[in-house]
């Protein structure tokens, strides 16, 4: 059962029909997801509810046809379907920070009774919010009497889900995974996966730029444009919310690489911009131009054009981490699954691989400590 804040948007409404269609017609779902057939214990993927809550009172089969992701012809004969799922409003944000995280887990409570038999993962789709300073936060006392700002719903979802003891993705930017929580869920054997769900662009930037390093092919820039219409791409025309995004598709290029790009010309010549342009929606397009050198220190370039969907490529990767989640929490893990880094622009815990490589075997060992019966595709 997913448990979803930020129910309402165009990937968690996506992810909304994916789940009833994975009843209703798996073939449209499964060949999709990486995890498909892969758990010894459980076999092909089964049926997955979903849960949530978000701050829109508009109905979810109006969110739909708003956010322009699936044509009706895909979801309109779900609408029953749809309009049952039990999606409430989120905490009113004016409430103190500890009475919202109360209120969050008696609805998680309250999901959990009305499906005994399911297993509750939580789901962060919340859209980039201004970076906050929490990490000096050292237990929850300090949270729940500290300022934890009205603009990070984020951390009182996360801290809910610890608490009653569900799994946490973190597809978002936002950095909920402070040491307190981390603390926390590592002692209760609660697993944390994210941060930044890694959809389109940064994806085939990790895979490029680890088969440049692979070459020992030197990058000398790389510059990086996003376009997208959607109400992230709307949100992340604030300054001040994009700038963690930013920094985590600016952030890991370095990693990858071993140094500084640019460090020659005496600062980074790895851009990245992301523009809000309405017409695309959800469909987004991404530039990049990537300079490099071999040998003799002669120059050379790829130029790449990639035009995606943002919500599709993102809502089997949520069903994906999902079945991960609730792998990782029977075996008994718990806190931050750095092993996970395949899936996020920021991979939180200790020591995460960073190349495509790395990240492929990582994969890998964590699927045969769980309990996979084939390699991950």
């Amino acid at each position: 059962m997913l448990m979803v804040a930020g129910a309402k948007g165009a990937v968690a409404s996506t992810v909304a029909v994916a789940t009833i269609a994975l009843d209703e017609n798996p073939d449209l779902i499964r060949p999709y997801l990486t995890t498909n057939g892969q758990f010894s214990f459980s076999g092909p993927i089964r049926s997955v509810k979903m849960t949530g809550w978000d701050i829109s009172s508009v109905a979810l089969a109006d969110c739909l046809t708003a956010h322009r992701v699936l044509p009706e012809s895909l979801w309109k004969r779900h609408s029953d379907r749809l309009s049952q799922m039990d999606l409430r409003p989120a905490p009113n944000g004016q409430s103190d920070f500890k009475s919202r995280v109360d209120a969050i887990r008696q609805d998680m409570t309250d999901f959990k009774r009305s499906s005994p038999d399911a297993v509750p993962v939580f789901v962060n789709l919340l859209p980039a919010t201004v970076e906050n300073d929490l990490g000096t936060c050292q237990n929850l006392d300090q949270l729940y009497h500290g300022i934890v700002p009205e603009s990070f719903p984020d951390l009182a979802f996360t801290l809910a889900a610890i608490l009653s003891n569900v799994p946490v993705i973190n597809f978002s930017p936002n950095a909920v995974e402070i040491p307190a929580l981390c603390r926390r869920a590592r002692k209760k054997h609660i697993p944390m996966a994210g941060r930044d769900g890694k959809t389109g662009q940064t994806y085939f930037k990790v895979a490029l730029a680890s088969a440049l390093k692979a070459r020992n092919l030197g990058v000398d820039g790389w510059y990086s444009l996003n376009i997208l219409g959607n109400a992230d791409g709307k949100n992340l025309m604030n300054p001040e919310r994009a700038a963690g995004k930013v920094a985590n598709k600016t952030e890991l290029l370095n990693d990858i690489l071993g140094y500084r790009v640019g460090s020659n010309y005496g600062s980074s010549t790895h851009k990245v911009h992301i523009d809000y342009y309405p017409p695309r929606g959800d469909a987004k397009e991404a530039w990049d131009v990537v300079d490099f050198k071999g040998l003799f220190g002669l120059p050379m370039s790829i130029r790449l054009n990639f035009q995606a969907r943002d919500s599709i490529l993102a809502a089997p990767m949520i069903l994906d981490l999902a079945h991960w989640m609730i792998t990782l929490n029977q075996a008994g893990r718990g806190g931050t699954i750095p092993e996970l880094g395949f899936f996020f622009k920021k991979p939180v815990g200790d020591h995460p691989p960073l190349t495509f490589q790395d990240q492929i075997q990582a994969l890998e060992k964590l699927a045969g400590e769980c309990g996979f019966t084939k390699e991950i595709p």
